[in-house]
């Protein structure tokens, strides 16, 4: 069934039984922890739904790990929930072939508006914002979340997720690395020594989330993106003090801006690598001149760590079918599959699966889904497997990396690709080129008919086999 909104959502996740509410917890430190450990340690992590946070009363509550199971993320997708993971990444990539962007439609109100506090009455420190992990520089309220924006040229809307920190009772902290969409309009608002009106949305659609983190064209509102994945308009609200649209479903949203030279000291943040890679910085404030709420909201959190994460999970499926997608519009055929493992985080493995065609078909698919539009931003290594390796088995790619690549000849390197602060074996003050790695783990296709035969239980067999004694043996 369609949900409207994420408390519906969060119905159909607790009928799927993957909801779990925690009562009580610390802010400080043990949010964080109980996030990582039901990701890391149960056989499917669940989403947890965290209220009665201490020093908070009932009702603030936080939903962590939405995303975090592949019925999750399929239910998010208007999918079925019984999907295998390759079978999920084709259905992605047919929506993503198929997908016509839809622009929002704007509605007078949403729920958010049930109080309103105007900038005199502001104060983030009555809703619990945790500290997540024990190196990190402050209380991040922004990590599920959406931060929005307008080109101040162009007058597109972007909706992304950058990292916000508290600062005080009615200022923000907003890290967005170089290079990002949000970005460059911030750098176009002060050029011309103009603030930069911004929203942030705490509670909302999965869906919502899911679609701020990818690599939309530029010049395309996620928003639209969004839509074309629901199939129908994102319903929103046009904020009166911006001018921005925000969901009009959301549970809580802060409105502000931010100015030329107001800035102030931001991080550290334990990222999406599993580092402290970015550092402290002098970072630009957000002056937040009037915020919202629900009765008894639910804001969002996705706090990034050592991998794989709820990040990592989800945008493996989403990463994948675009850069499948991108690999067949360059013209590189036969493509069978190809899989971004969360372990990699999603960004600095990619593994693509061919049939071989032709001389040079394995380099191609390499190079193409090394660079293309998806995979360009901090990868790291690229392996190109035979038709008859699985992708998304890692025992199968690194059998096929240990016997059918040829280090001297089979790996190609290159440099001054494109890469980030965030990139931790990159020095400080050496940051924004890396280098990739290439790695052909195919048959040589020149001496394919007599590559040595792989050992295998034939399929009609296997299938013989499991209907015969699959209960006795894989119970």
């Amino acid at each position: 069934m369609a949900y409207q909104d994420l408390r519906e959502w969060l119905d159909q996740v607790n009928w799927l039984g993957e909801l779990k509410t925690v009562e009580g917890a610390d802010w400080d430190l043990e949010i964080g922890a109980i996030i990582e450990m039901a990701r890391k340690e149960s056989q499917v992590a669940p989403c947890l739904l965290f209220d009665s946070i201490k020093g908070f009363a009932k009702g603030l509550r936080i939903v962590a790990g939405q995303l975090n199971s592949i019925k999750r993320v399929a239910l998010t997708c208007g999918m079925p929930t019984d999907m295998a993971t390759m079978d999920l990444v084709r259905s992605m990539r047919k929506k993503i072939k198929d997908l016509k962007p839809i622009p929002p439609r704007e509605v007078k109100e949403g729920p958010f508006m049930e109080n309103v506090w105007e900038e005199k009455d502001v104060d983030v420190l009555r809703f619990p914002t945790p500290r997540y992990n024990i190196g990190d520089g402050g209380r991040y309220i922004g990590t599920g979340h959406l931060t929005i924006t307008r080109d101040p040229e162009e007058g597109w809307l972007n909706i992304g997720t950058y990292r916000v920190v508290v600062h005080d009772s009615n200022s923000l902290g907003l890290y967005i690395s170089p290079g990002r969409h949000a970005r460059i309009q911030m750098e176009k608002y002060f050029a011309q020594k103009h603030p930069m009106p911004v929203a942030l949305s705490l509670g909302h659609d999965p869906l919502l989330f899911m679609a701020s983190a990818f690599e939309v064209p530029y010049g395309l509102s996620e928003y639209d993106f969004a839509g074309g994945l629901k199939g129908e308009p994102i319903d929103v609200v046009k904020l009166a003090q911006t001018g921005l649209q925000v969901p009009a479903s959301a549970e809580v949203v802060i409105e502000g801006e931010c100015l030329p030279g107001d800035v102030k000291t931001e991080g550290p943040f334990g990222e999406w690598t599993g580092y402290y890679a970015s550092h402290v910085r002098e970072e630009p404030v957000i002056r937040i001149r009037r915020m919202y709420f629900r009765n008894d909201p639910i804001m969002a959190g996705a706090p990034p760590s050592r991998p794989p994460t709820e990040a990592t999970f989800y945008k493996s499926f989403w990463r994948s079918a675009m850069i499948w997608e991108e690999l067949e519009r360059a013209g590189v055929p036969d493509v069978v599959g190809v899989y971004c493992p969360p372990e990699g985080n999603t960004r600095l493995l990619t593994v693509v699966a061919i049939r071989q065609r032709y001389p040079g078909h394995a380099r191609q698919a390499g190079l193409v889904a090394s660079q293309c539009h998806a995979a360009a931003y901090l990868g790291r290594f690229t392996v190109v497997v035979d038709e008859d390796i699985d992708p998304t088995d890692m025992k199968d790619v690194w059998w096929a990396m240990t016997t059918r690549c040829d280090p001297v000849e089979d790996i190609e390197i290159l440099r001054r690709c494109l890469s980030g602060p965030l990139d931790p074996i990159i020095q400080r003050g050496k940051k924004g080129f890396n280098s990739r790695a290439i790695i052909d783990a195919c048959r040589p296709y020149e001496w394919l008919k007599d590559f040595p035969a792989s050992v295998i239980v034939p399929q009609d067999l296997a299938r013989q086999v499991r209907e015969k004694w699959g209960k006795q043996i894989l119970s």
